[in-house]
């Protein structure tokens, strides 16, 4: 055998041994890819129900607003028909009331400077008898 042969002979060992250093990883590769392919399949199979469901859940969701939307309207109506019944309320009963106070406001101050003049008369009264005693 010539130099040149087993150059080659070297050359093609090297060869070999490289694609099958090379074949492991093409391999595991390949494994990983068939996992991927199988978790996006079932990923697809799972998702057609959740899809499913989350529409119901939405239908469902919208006719409870529909519901909430026509309790709120009541509300809304209740809430304008007790203000109105308060303003009501609050100008027939608030306008005699307010006389009433105002009137027993002015009786009470009116007894209590009766009550003060009666008191200072009084005491002026005992300050004449004083001095006239002395």
């Amino acid at each position: 055998m010539h130099a040149g042969a087993i150059a080659g002979l070297i050359a093609a060992g090297a060869f070999a041994l490289l694609v099958l250093l090379l074949a492991i990883p093409l391999v595991k590769l390949g494994r990983t890819l068939d996992e991927a392919t199988l978790a996006i399949r079932k990923t697809h199979e799972s998702a057609v129900p959740l899809l499913a469901q989350a529409q119901t859940t939405v239908a469902s969701v919208n006719s409870q607003l529909d519901q909430v939307e026509s309790i709120t309207r009541g509300v809304g109506s209740i809430t304008s028909n007790a203000a109105a019944l308060t303003s009501i309320v609050s100008a027939t009963v608030g306008s005699p009331l307010i006389k009433v106070a105002a009137f027993s406001y002015g009786v009470r101050s009116t007894v209590k400077k009766r009550q003060d003049n009666e008191a200072i008369a009084e005491s002026r009264r005992s300050r004449r008898g004083a001095r006239r005693a002395r």
